[in-house]
């Protein structure tokens, strides 16, 4: 009999997780990760963590497992929240939950539990296929909205080869189906959204207890005429329009320079003007090596929208990319996936 590490997080797809490895007969013990930011900046609004821990509590209880709650804060601090930090410091735009799970669920948490456990497993819908070898691919989830292989692209084989996604054969309407049917305590719980480790604290808030104010100037791109100040350069994405409260607009961010603080403004912002087919990769992971074949997919963000692609390996192991269609969405500091058909290769920071 297997024995199996859970991670649960209070919402429905753990908790299916959870009672379908129970069913199933693995000798298991659930684990519920407490993380860093959920006390530090509670004073900026509800925290989730306890609301959360308690429905773990009870599903927990419906299907006879025992429960350890880990703290995962000074782990997330050092390996997750100082990146999101000095990419945004950068002008760049951070993907937090790209190394939650290569470096919290799969990093930190396998380095100190890991030895005890065949398998850990996690709510993800993702597959995973075992090789004869010993290896392990990673394998898109049938649903295609709510495939989180993206999130997973970062992970290591070896990290691979020790994880568990009990759900990610299923339908999210059949997991809700399941846990109704089931009377699992999350069955009727929404899903959460926003960043892994904020809950329900707005980036803007968390950005702003991390670097404070620094007053800026919005400049009109094509006139070069100062439209008025802003609190900083951070606070602004490209393409954004809420938020941006100056005279005479709508105004449309179509630029930020870092060193100098400055933030530009445009009225006619343009989807085409700032949608790109070519760009480079950094900073790769490939889950077993490096494709053999420059056909394949690529997605830019979670979603089930894909690209088609060619790839260039360059000579220092980033990745020239070429895009069939442009994409708007090509953002310096986010994350490109790579696929071949079903099979996920891995992915990298877009420069």
């Amino acid at each position: 009999m297997k024995k199996i590490a859970m991670l649960v997080s209070g919402g429905v797809d753990s908790s299916v997780a959870l009672h379908l490895l129970k069913k199933q007969g693995y000798d298991i013990e659930a684990f519920y990760l407490k993380i860093w930011l959920e006390d530090e900046m509670s004073f900026l609004g509800e925290c989730p963590w306890e609301e959360d821990l308690s429905y773990v509590e009870k599903v927990c209880k419906q299907c006879d497992v025992p429960l350890k709650v880990v703290s995962m804060q000074k782990e997330y601090h050092e390996r997750v929240v100082k990146y999101t930090i000095e990419t945004v410091k950068m002008g760049l735009t951070p993907n937090p939950d790209m190394l939650c799970n290569r470096e919290v669920k799969f990093g930190a948490f396998l380095e100190k539990y890991g030895g005890n456990f065949d398998k850990v497993a996690t709510g993800h819908y993702a597959q995973i296929e075992e090789l004869e070898n010993g290896g392990a691919r990673l394998k898109r989830a049938p649903d295609p909205v709510k495939d989180q292989t993206y999130f997973l692209a970062m992970m290591k084989k070896e990290q691979l080869q020790k994880a568990m996604f009990p759900i990610g054969h299923m339908q999210k309407k059949d997991v809700r189906k399941y846990a109704l049917d089931n009377n699992l305590a999350t069955a009727r719980r929404k899903d959460s959204q926003g960043i892994c480790f904020l809950g329900k604290i707005s980036f803007s808030d968390f950005v702003k207890q991390h670097l404070g104010t620094k007053k800026g100037k919005f400049i009109e791109k094509e006139t070069g005429k100062e439209l008025g100040e802003h609190d900083g350069f951070y606070f602004y994405t490209i393409g954004q329009r809420r938020g941006v409260n100056i005279n005479g607009g709508p105004w449309y961010v179509c630029g930020k320079d870092a060193q100098k603080n400055v933030v530009y403004l445009s009225h006619g912002f343009a989807a085409n003007d700032y949608s790109r087919d070519k760009f480079g990769v950094g900073n790769l992971n490939w889950i077993d090596e490096a494709p053999q074949k420059s056909n394949l997919k690529v997605k830019l963000r979670h979603g089930e929208n894909f690209h088609e692609c060619t790839i260039q390996i360059r000579e220092n192991g980033d990745v020239s990319v070429f895009l069939k269609q442009k994409d708007r969405g090509v953002t310096p500091g986010q994350f490109a996936v790579f696929y071949d058909g079903e099979y996920c290769l891995g992915g990298g920071v877009i420069l």
